[in-house]
């Protein structure tokens, strides 16, 4: 299990589908990018549907995502993505009350208990009180992470190439 900060943002991407029954389908699917801006986000997505949809796609929406840290698993079978709402719970010096503060992420598991256990591994190694409010199934079909790897390699080659 490893957690990531970053910028993120929702696409929708719309492209025709071929379905299990060989049908084709127009789909819109939700992919997360890791970027800097809308621009950046949508380059970056484009980029990477490119080598998976065969014919055209359309980037249909972009949008800043509400959570700004993701959990990703090493486990193959963690296929879904599931939006975790936190409460971090702090007591006020002045007033001595309880005062709860809510924080949004994105964690990858196989199912809702999953990303549960997930979220209290993440969260038991810190110091942090806080409580579950919220999970619920998202509909991200994948995560791409800004690889700046992939920039070195295309700035790298000659001007005429890129």
């Amino acid at each position: 299990m490893r957690s990531r900060t970053a910028n993120w943002f929702e696409t929708k991407i719309r492209y025709e589908k071929v379905q299990d029954d060989g049908r084709q389908k127009m789909v819109t699917e939700q992919y997360v990018v890791d970027a800097l801006s809308f621009t950046e986000a949508e380059a970056t997505i484009i980029e990477e549907m490119s080598s998976y949809i065969s014919g055209e796609f359309k980037v249909t929406g972009i949008t800043q995502a509400a959570y700004g840290e993701i959990f990703f698993s090493d486990n193959d079978t963690d296929d879904r993505f599931f939006k975790v709402k936190l409460q971090f719970i702090t007591i006020d010096e002045k007033t001595q009350k309880e005062k709860r503060s809510n924080v949004l992420y994105l964690v990858q598991a196989h199912s809702l208990q999953r990303a549960v256990s997930y979220v209290e591994e993440v969260m038991g190694s810190t110091m942090i009180d806080y409580a579950i409010a919220a999970i619920q199934e998202s509909s991200v079909m994948d995560v791409f992470e800004h690889d700046a790897t992939k920039k070195e390699e295309r700035n790298d080659k000659p001007e005429y190439e890129q």
